[in-house]
């Protein structure tokens, strides 16, 4: 029977464990000096006219170096994540992932607008700000500090980003996840909800995903 650790790691649901998983891993190959994040970072010239297609998949994993501000993501990150896996997605691993995929796509698109490296905090902030629309009366006590509601949460977390960095460009790159994070909530439970009446492409996974993952 898992205790400890492994007990702890087993109950994250499979694809937040898997997100966290491959971050953690990343921070400790650049820890270790295995690559380093010139090898890792993404951009369109880079990717593809270099012929370098991983950057497009590693730009999301890479938190940086183990410090405050990779604990800070990483705590809030996962926490959210989960909760949202675990009640908006309980049981629909392929529409979780569905969600991840396309947010990733529109970050790689709208990445010359912030000219950030890389993309794993904007990602991290799409599952934060879905799951404070979903519950706009959850109080949220940040560090027993301060209370407020749930669809304040990702500015606040921009803030302390902000303040953690010292530099706006951190908060700018989680304010371009918030957008993205938007966009997912109304086309999910605006759009396909009011406007459509049904799912639809981009509000739930394909068949052959669902399939993949186990879902049907």
């Amino acid at each position: 029977m898992p205790v400890g650790i492994e007990a702890w790691v087993t109950q994250i649901p499979p694809v937040t464990r898997a997100w966290l998983a491959l971050s953690v891993l990343t921070s400790l190959a650049v820890q270790t000096q295995l690559v380093t994040p010139l090898q890792l970072y993404f951009s369109f010239k880079a990717a593809f006219t270099n012929m370098q297609p991983w950057r497009a998949f590693t730009t999301f994993f890479y938190f940086g170096t183990i410090s405050l501000d990779f604990v800070f993501h990483m705590f809030f990150f996962m926490r959210y994540s989960r909760m949202l896996e675990e009640s908006s997605f309980a049981n629909r691993k392929a529409d979780y992932f569905w969600l991840l995929l396309l947010s990733s796509i529109m970050l790689l698109a709208l990445s010359p607008l912030v000219n950030l490296p890389f993309l794993s905090s904007p990602l991290a902030f799409v599952p934060i700000y879905l799951w404070s629309r979903r519950h706009p009366s959850t109080p949220i006590s940040l560090f027993g500090l301060v209370t407020i509601t749930a669809p304040y949460l990702p500015l606040a977390l921009v803030g302390l980003a902000w303040l953690l960095n010292g530099t706006w460009r951190a908060a700018a790159g989680d304010l371009l996840g918030c957008a993205v994070g938007h966009v997912g909530w109304f086309v999910r439970d605006v759009w396909a909800r009011e406007m459509v009446g049904g799912p639809t492409v981009l509000s739930e996974a394909p068949e052959a995903l669902k399939r993949l993952f186990g879902d049907i």
